[in-house]
């Protein structure tokens, strides 16, 4: 089964946001990776790291949107809508190792001759903030009318790289005009953590995604409803709803009448099928389970 229009469009507009935030990110992390090794900044370099990481995110979320697309075969029955997952926990767990790296030659670093830090390095600085700033809204404008968390969830994270090429500018600034030495490699250290933090959620949320934790139970609730609409569903015993990429899949098992036939407690599961898939695009796959009433 091939997504719904709908999915297909949310699907779309996923793809041009990562292919904004590839293009953005790339320019930006080889800007900041030339300045930091001309100047010898590590909080330079430890954003490069972080723009440079979420270029391969972006690179990475882009080929899974693509191959999460693809319906089932006889080898996956159940689609590739799992790619964006495994693509999000792989490239984490780079951007995690990177960071500490970084981070722990900084540590090594304090005490030593602070870099030279001329006006450039500031405007290049405080652009990053404001393009930065200026993605994290353009992102989540696009998230909130698609309903899509994943595009949500990429919007603070330039939500974060904001606060953190902030802390950058700020450091920069403390080293050129206050003459504080350690300024450079403190900076460093709290970009660090902000990607080491981001990047733990995102491996945390692929990770739940791939050992299929229950949906969020607003939606879980606005399914069951719909379920409780059809006539001949007396009350639905189990619902389970699982993330997969940016779509979902439903296991429910629906209480009948015990007197009915098999052909209408069939009738009775298609409804409800079409049904959660009429109201919730999103949902690809329903599997509804017939179980006789006990009042």
């Amino acid at each position: 089964m091939r997504p719904s229009p709908a999915t297909r469009t949310l699907y779309r507009a996923a793809e041009r946001a990562a292919l904004l935030g590839l293009g953005v990110n790339f320019l930006l992390g080889v800007l900041k990776l030339g300045a930091g090794l001309t100047l010898s900044s590590y909080a330079l370099l430890a954003d490069a790291v972080n723009s440079l990481g979420d270029t391969v995110t972006s690179a990475a979320v882009l080929a899974a949107l693509r191959v999460a697309q693809r319906p089932g075969d006889a080898e996956h029955p159940y689609g590739h809508t799992r790619a964006e997952a495994v693509a999000g926990a792989n490239v984490a767990l780079l951007v995690i190792l990177s960071a500490a790296a970084l981070g722990w030659n900084a540590l090594r670093r304090i005490g030593q001759e602070p870099p030279e830090v001329p006006a450039w390095a500031l405007l290049l600085a405080g652009a990053n903030v404001v393009v930065k700033e200026a993605l994290y809204r353009y992102k989540s404008a696009l998230g909130r009318r698609a309903g899509s968390m994943a595009l949500l969830a990429n919007a603070w994270d330039h939500r974060a790289d904001a606060f953190s090429a902030l802390a950058v500018l700020v450091g920069l600034a403390a080293v050129r005009w206050l003459g504080v030495p350690w300024a450079d490699e403190l900076a460093a250290l709290v970009v660090v953590a902000a990607v080491v933090w981001s990047a733990g959620e995102l491996l945390w949320r692929a990770a739940s995604e791939l050992l299929d934790r229950q949906a969020d139970p607003e939606l879980v609730r606005q399914v069951e409803r719909v379920a409780l609409e059809d006539p001949g569903v007396r009350g639905v015993e189990t619902l389970w709803l699982r993330k997969s990429g940016l779509e979902y899949f439903a296991d429910i098992h629906v209480e009948v009448d015990p007197g009915l036939t098999v052909a209408q407690g069939h009738a009775i599961a298609h409804r409800v099928r079409d049904r959660i898939h009429e109201r919730h695009p999103r949902v690809r796959y329903v599997m509804v389970h017939v179980e006789p009433h006990e009042p």
